[in-house]
């Protein structure tokens, strides 16, 4: 692991999302702001110029610029000198795996016009010798919305003349016709045109644009088409129906998406051209960080790292913060050998989420889901899935692996006789049947952690298809390079290169099959559906979570601790709101029951079937309890929101709607159910009924919610907050979550907050806060103290040992506590959790989870909630505590029980730790 010494370290960071609408100079006015919140370093998205109109910056045209649409280099000038000024660093999210497949960018095009002669055509991953013999040296564009043919004859491919040379024009776009092919183009020589492209230019343009009439044939002519089409089957690439684009293209992309081509960075001259304007963005200052994204694309991400790291070494940079967007999976650990401060923070986002989540509420969940819904167990879901998306995404991809594969077999004594067909359907199970997003190996021998894991899948896949067991065995043995030792040179590269082919894979299947389509199919508790969760998962015990952050402060203590992103499929606050429903299971499943009956009257039939069904439906309400706004003006907006919003996931399930073939008779239905459910007419009885579990649900919620918040801030990691989530915030999966935040706002709120410090007791402060709690500033206030703490005590929270805390008493079970120490720095933290159930507890002592009745909305503060349960701390720890959210003294007791043991010689009375507000953050300074 890479240990950060000496280079700046962002103690917490937040994360902006640029596009045309907000670029440079509106990050620079929402410095201050950021600074007076407690925020070290602006986490900013892809600066490099973009294909036009981008609104996430990820589709790069040219990496050696500046983008203009965000100020361009003038601009984030502007911006750098504003985060200097103010003492913030700046995180940058870079992106090196992959550039625009568009004419807008400068290599692409030089390429499509070129071909393989262009010097550009080694920066893009490109099969140029595909089983096809009509894409041989050429490349696929699948561009058009119609086949060929179609297109061709109704005249959308236009040829034109422009300052570069000959186009071919499809709609907005124009794609470079080859200098070869200008011959079939110009007008006979007897027109005595200029040859050198300067004269042709100053030509007569009228002689060439009659001559371009003629080759564009005539809607209705079909043979008026013939030139035109036997212009474009010389260029180097094809024109080609976007539904050719999953069992055909033959390069690299981005996950699915055509519109990204995948770059071959590994290849040094690749990495210095897409990194030189990076570099010097880091070697001059004004960039501080980089966040690296989609790692697991990369064919060598290790040596990737190690070469980005190589370089800033060389600047004098030795201890440049870097952290890697890698999804981890179960006990995946980061391999110990990247030269990087850690993750992007999914790891925790899940793990602080399970925390949340009541184990025993969640096995009712489980049973009754299954039986409404007739789901598989999550794991054969993700199974699944991710086949289906190897035979509808990835056919192309999977095809080329399993020829590949077919030719080492022949090479092979024990796969001589391996038809094609059995190892292409062996290569499917296994990849389907990976545990993790991929595997890391880059030679012989393979790492134990690497061998694990594919040995896992080997088996998974054996135990489904026995009947591959032949083609199964030699694929292990392929991946795991066990003949290595007795091959040639050259065929340990080709066993090598295979497997790192086949990595390069794995990661956009599961991504695809488990973030995009299993989480919208298996619904059980919405609060566990994130990318790298586990929505299977029986939920954390405190315990485990101790024991989590513990393993973080050892190996990285400055990865990222994020609870929200640009690309989680719910916000923090839906989570937490959701969590509540595993602590009422019997009332959720009494209420879904309920609600089922009185809305299939409202259920629209689409071929025999009424929509929703009941999975679907189960989805819905879950949906509406965790992002049903708090104002009620809000109320319209959010409508037409959840509207898209369902559309979307319907169409990720890909059950009966999908992006490749949606049905827009069933969308409509979904939408009607919507409208029909929500109509705030008297006689609509799921509207009163939903409402009344819904403010319930939000109030507990909004208490889970600030205890995520300072659980993120205090654990080991950095705490990493996403645009608009220092407020409440119930967005849901892009583009919801990346709308406009009125920042205007919550400068505001925060100045308000500010104010009212100096002028009253913070007691006073926060009772107003828990009072008007669904304004969201007592969000903002619990932010703001524990930032600005973290922020002066930067090295406790950094490096200060974790110590988890024992709680004594009926409640232990309620509070998550600890404490961070460094020298003579002491800070306890303690937040509660599964508050429903506590209160419940606390009212009637109940102790089943699956009580009917819901408790009264209120904080659970003072002796009412928690007795004279006590944290016990260590002899060592200092006597005097005070609590900067409400500016409370407290002083230990001595314990009865604990004497000098280890366990701890002190205690603090819960009731006196949450006496006035609903988390804690004691000092004894």
């Amino acid at each position: 692991m890479f240990k950060v010494a000496g280079g700046r370290v962002p103690g917490a960071t937040y994360r902006i999302q640029l596009g045309p609408h907000f670029g440079f100079s509106e990050a620079a006015a929402l410095i201050p702001y950021l600074a007076a919140l407690g925020i070290t370093d602006l986490y900013a998205a892809p600066i490099l110029e973009a294909r036009a109109g981008s609104t996430h910056g990820y589709d790069v045209t040219d990496p050696t610029r500046v983008r203009a649409a965000l100020g361009g280099e003038e601009g984030f000038r502007r911006l750098v000198a504003a985060l200097k000024a103010h003492g913030l660093g700046l995180l940058l999210d870079i992106v090196p795996n992959h550039m625009a497949a568009s004419p807008q960018n400068p290599w692409w095009a030089d390429l499509l016009r070129h071909g393989q002669a262009s010097p550009y055509a080694p920066f893009f991953d490109i099969d140029w010798d595909p089983p096809a013999p009509d894409l041989r040296g050429r490349v696929l564009l699948p561009v058009l919305g119609a086949p060929f043919g179609e297109e061709l004859e109704k005249g959308a491919l236009q040829l034109a003349l422009q300052e570069e040379g000959f186009y071919v024009c499809y709609h907005e776009q124009a794609f470079p016709l080859s200098p070869e092919t200008a011959a079939l183009i110009l007008p006979p020589p007897e027109a005595e045109l200029p040859e050198d492209a300067a004269a042709l230019r100053r030509a007569s343009r009228e002689v060439i644009n009659a001559q371009l009439r003629c080759l564009n044939g005539t809607p209705g002519n079909p043979e008026s088409f013939n030139r035109l089409e036997a212009i474009l089957a010389q260029q180097h690439y094809r024109l080609a129906c976007w539904r050719l684009a999953n069992s055909e293209i033959n390069y690299r992309r981005f996950f699915d998406v055509s519109e990204l081509v995948g770059v071959r960075v590994e290849d040094p001259a690749v990495f210095e051209a897409t990194h030189r304007l990076l570099l010097r963005l880091a070697a001059e200052g004004s960039v501080t960080g980089f966040r690296i994204d989609h790692i697991d694309g990369l064919y060598d991400p290790y040596a990737y790292l190690h070469r980005l790291r190589e370089k800033l070494v060389a600047l004098g940079l030795e201890n440049f913060y870097l952290v890697v967007e890698k999804i981890r999976t179960g006990d995946e650990e980061l391999p110990g050998n990247w030269p990087v401060a850690g993750t992007t923070g999914y790891d925790f986002l899940n793990a602080v989420s399970e925390l949340f989540v009541d184990e025993r509420g969640l096995a009712h969940l489980e049973e009754t889901y299954r039986e409404a819904t007739d789901s598989a167990d999550f794991s054969e879901v993700v199974y699944r899935c991710k086949r289906l998306v190897l035979d509808r995404l990835f056919a192309s991809e999977t095809a080329t692996l399993a020829q590949d594969l077919w030719l080492l077999a022949r090479k092979d004594r024990y796969g001589w006789d391996l038809p094609l067909a059995a190892l292409k359907e062996a290569l499917i199970d296994l990849t389907a049947s990976l545990p993790v997003y991929r595997t890391y190996v880059r030679g012989y021998p393979v790492a134990a952690r690497d061998k694990r894991y594919i040995e896992e899948a080997c088996a998974q896949a054996l135990r489904r298809s026995p009947h591959l067991a032949v083609a199964l065995t030699f694929l292990r043995r392929l991946l795991l390079l066990t003949d290595w030792p007795r091959l040639s040179p050259a065929q340990q590269e080709e066993h090598r290169h295979f497997v790192m082919r086949w990595q390069q894979l794995t990661g956009p299947v599961t991504a695809k099959g488990f973030e995009d389509t299993a989480l919208y199919r298996y619904n059980r508790l919405l609060a566990l559906n994130e990318v790298g969760g586990d929505p299977g998962t029986s939920g954390l015990a405190v315990s485990e979570f101790h024991a989590r952050n513990a393993a973080v402060l050892r190996r990285w203590p400055h990865t990222l601790n994020a609870t929200s992103t640009h690309d989680t499929k719910r916000s923090e606050d839906v989570r937490a709101r959701l969590s509540v429903l595993s602590e009422i299971p019997a009332i959720w499943v009494e209420k879904f029951k309920l609600w089922q009956q009185w809305n299939r009257r409202k259920k629209p039939v689409v071929k025999g079937r009424p929509v929703p069904d009941a999975n679907t439906e189960w989805f819905i309400y879950q949906t509406l309890l965790g992002a049903w706004p708090l104002d009620e003006k809000e109320e319209a907006e959010f409508k037409v929101r959840l509207a898209a919003y369902v559309t979307k996931a319907a169409r990720e399930a890909k059950v009966r709607t999908e992006w490749l073939d949606p049905d827009p008779e069933y969308e409509q239905a979904l939408s009607e159910f919507l409208t029909a459910i929500l109509a705030p007419e008297s006689g609509n009885l799921f509207r009163a009924d939903f409402e009344a579990l819904e403010e319930t649900v939000a109030y507990y919620g909004a208490l889970n919610s600030l205890a995520q918040a300072l659980l993120k801030i205090a654990t080991p990691g950095i705490p990493d907050f996403y645009q608009g989530t220092e407020v409440w915030n119930f967005s849901l999966v892009d583009p919801d979550n990346r709308r406009p935040v009125d920042f205007a706002r919550h400068s505001a709120l925060l100045q308000g907050l500010q104010k009212d410090e100096k002028s009253r007791s913070k007691l006073s402060l926060v009772q107003e806060l828990l009072a008007s709690w669904k304004d969201g500033r007592i969000k903002l206030y619990t932010i703001y103290k524990a930032l600005h703490f973290r922020r002066d005590h930067l090295e406790l929270f950094s490096g200060g040992a974790y110590l988890p805390l024992t709680v004594a008493g009926l409640r232990r079970e309620h509070v998550c506590a600890f404490i961070r120490q460094k020298g003579n720095q002491w800070v306890v933290v303690a937040v509660p959790r599964l508050l429903v159930r506590l209160q419940q507890q606390s009212r009637t002592g109940l102790r089943n989870p699956e009580a009917p009745a819901l408790p009264a909305r209120q904080p659970p503060l003072g002796a009412a909630t928690w007795n004279d349960d006590r944290l016990l701390l260590p002899e060592s720890a200092p006597e005097e505590w005070y609590n900067i959210f409400t500016g409370e003294s407290l002083r230990y007791v001595p314990s009865p029980h604990c004497g000098s043991t280890p366990e701890g010689g002190h205690t603090l009375y819960l009731a006196d730790v949450f006496r006035s507000f609903p988390v804690a953050l004691l000092t004894a300074d």
